[in-house]
């Protein structure tokens, strides 16, 4: 009489409305928009820088990261000797080149 019947709360079946699934599928959809928007860019640019520091010739014409612009008259493994003006050459990381430009447009 002075007890109350007790019920046993069932618990919901597995897999309905089970929201750690949909976090798993949220996080792995941020992290491929993620990859292709910003990952995957980066990669293809580097690989591109890459491969113009590897063809560099002597000759060339180049734009530095610093901005200077000049010719190139040496090449060695990791350097190269850049020559800004007139008898003036810098030795400069072949990694400090972001740009060769197209014969003939640094002219003295």
């Amino acid at each position: 009489m002075f007890i109350s019947n007790a019920f046993a709360q069932t618990a919901p079946a597995a897999g309905v409305g089970d929201g750690g699934t949909m976090q798993l599928v949220i996080m792995v959809g941020m992290f491929a928009v993620l990859y292709f928007v910003m990952i995957r860019p980066q990669m293809k640019r580097q690989k591109e820088h890459r491969a113009m520091i590897e063809a560099l010739a002597k000759g060339d014409e180049v734009v530095t990261s610093g901005g200077l612009v000049g010719r190139v008259t040496k090449l060695d493994d990791n350097h190269l000797r850049l020559e800004v003006a007139s008898g003036v050459e810098l030795q400069l990381q072949r990694s400090a080149v972001v740009q060769v430009l197209p014969k003939g447009t640094y002219g003295k």
